[in-house]
């Protein structure tokens, strides 16, 4: 993975007050938090950040983050956590994970998958997406943008799990070996999708028959009140 280069900024207002200056200014409240120094308050330039999320074309970011006067001006970090309005969808916070290029760190990657299953085109399978990332440690430099994993030999009814995952160089997949990421679900028969409509059916006609049944006496009280009428008649 690249690193891509951001400038930063000192930020001395704080809590909600200080936020909405900061964002008045054009800039972003943001934070770099981890283990080789105290976490510091920042801010971004809000069309700076942008055009470097809009250029990494991935979910998980380095940079190589320039504060400006700080006594530590150059830092490796992941972009850890981005804030977004609800309604308009702006940046309201950034969080940067300081890292080292020569520690390993986790991180989870989107898993994609490429080629079409023979269990769909031949038997008429549905490819499922069961994970659709994964825990994977390595050094920052060496962390891949994505995992993409050929389904072409995927048959109806098997699956590829993480341990048949194909493993990135100098990476390390994490999590039970066991656990399915991609498999293909056998095609639904006829049967299967008729039987809930029958059942469906089945539960009706009861009241359909409880109905015509209440229909019935009703016929046959009004036959008997007919007959006592003319009886009363005769009399």
């Amino acid at each position: 993975m690249k690193s891509l280069a951001l400038n930063a900024f000192p930020r001395s207002l704080k809590r909600r007050k200080g936020s909405k200056a900061v964002r008045a200014s054009g800039r972003i409240p943001a934070n770099i938090y981890g283990r080789h120094g105290a976490p510091q308050n920042l801010e971004v330039d809000v069309k700076e950040f942008d055009t470097l999320v809009h250029s990494a074309h991935a979910e998980n970011i380095l940079v190589d983050l320039t504060v400006q006067g700080d006594a530590k001006p150059q830092r490796l970090a992941l972009v850890q956590d981005v804030q977004h309005h609800p309604l308009t969808g702006k940046v309201l916070h950034v969080d940067f994970h300081e890292v080292k290029a020569d520690e390993k760190v986790v991180v989870h990657v989107p898993v994609e998958s490429t080629g079409t299953p023979v269990g769909v085109k031949t038997g008429g399978g549905v490819l499922e997406h069961v994970m659709f990332k994964l825990r994977v440690r390595a050094l920052p430099y060496n962390l891949p943008v994505r995992i993409e994993v050929d389904v072409t030999n995927l048959e109806v009814g098997k699956s590829i799990h993480i341990g048949e995952v194909p493993v990135p160089a100098d990476c390390e997949i994490l999590g039970e070996k066991s656990l399915p990421v991609f498999t293909v679900a056998a095609p639904k028969t006829e049967e299967a999708e008729a039987t809930p409509a029958a059942g469906a059916d089945a539960a009706k006609q009861p009241e359909m028959l409880k109905e015509k049944k209440e229909d019935g006496a009703a016929a046959g009280d009004k036959a008997k009140a007919d007959d006592k009428k003319a009886g009363d008649k005769k009399k």
